[in-house]
């Protein structure tokens, strides 16, 4: 694991894209990828720590979080590594980062990503409507 570098930037709008078209290819992320690319250049990058992870100078992984509210707003792992760790490692790097709490949401469709979730031990929260339609379910991760 890393910190983020802005030479980093396509990497990572790469990994997101295809991450989420595997993990819910029922969505168009083709068309959320301007959005995407807006969101990372004006709020992530110049408002969260954004740390990757990488194999042999290969990144497969990220998160974002905003150490102000302990809110990340992005996890992706590389579909090809899932199962092996680099979830649960980029899960416990950000509560090093903010070791009261870590909260996040999760697409209410993304089941399995809640399954994960859960077993490194966040807790269910409310559901709330998307900005792009559809269900997010609140999740939490507090100190014990």
């Amino acid at each position: 694991l890393r910190l983020y570098d802005e030479s980093d930037v396509q990497a990572v709008i790469e990994l997101w894209l295809r991450t989420w078209k595997y993990a819910l290819p029922r969505i168009d992320f083709d068309k959320r990828l301007p959005w995407f690319r807006n969101h990372w250049k004006t709020t992530l990058v110049p408002k969260t720590v954004i740390t990757v992870a990488h194999i042999d100078g290969l990144i497969v992984g990220f998160f974002t979080i905003d150490l102000k509210d302990a809110y990340v707003d992005q996890v992706a792992g590389a579909p090809e590594e899932w199962g092996r760790g680099l979830g649960s490692s980029l899960l416990d790097e950000a509560k090093r980062l903010s070791p009261e709490r870590v909260e996040l949401y999760v697409n209410a469709l993304n089941t399995r990503a809640i399954r994960f979730y859960k077993k490194n031990g966040f807790s269910v929260g409310r559901v709330e409507a998307s900005p792009f339609g559809g269900l997010m379910r609140r999740m939490r991760w507090q100190k014990k």
